[in-house]
């Protein structure tokens, strides 16, 4: 079984990174894959955003 805590850590790693950081691994991404993934954690982030927004009626 795989380490549980080691992925649990990375997840509250992910969630403080901002908008150039993920832009920037998109950057550097090794292939097509990795970029899709930085993608999607960029899109995932951005969505916690506009909810959080949307919650405070500040939109």
């Amino acid at each position: 079984m795989s380490d549980l805590k080691k992925y649990s850590k990375m997840y509250e790693e992910i969630k403080n990174l901002q908008p150039e950081d993920t832009l920037q691994l998109v950057m550097e991404a090794k292939d097509k894959d990795e970029q899709v993934f930085f993608e999607m954690i960029g899109n995932f982030l951005l969505q916690q955003k506009q909810k959080q927004i949307i919650e405070r009626n500040l939109f």
